[in-house]
């Protein structure tokens, strides 16, 4: 008996790491690389791309703040 109560515990540490890794991984995955959007797609989303102010944002909408290229 004490060994079925072994591998649980182990089964289930094991469980847990896993998924606390794959928590780490998607994290780093969503910080990614930097957004850009087009100014018709700035546009679209209801903004105004200013390529007059340093970094190229898009200003309001739903491309809020985002790069234009």
């Amino acid at each position: 008996m004490p060994i079925r109560r072994i591998l649980a515990a182990v089964i289930a540490t094991a469980a847990l790491a896993g998924l606390g890794l794959t928590g780490v991984a998607t994290a780093a995955t969503a910080q990614g690389a930097p957004s850009y959007v087009t100014p018709s797609q700035c546009r679209e989303g209801g903004g105004e791309p200013r390529i007059d102010l340093p970094g190229n944002p898009c200003v309001g909408g739903s491309y809020d703040g985002q790069k234009v290229d």
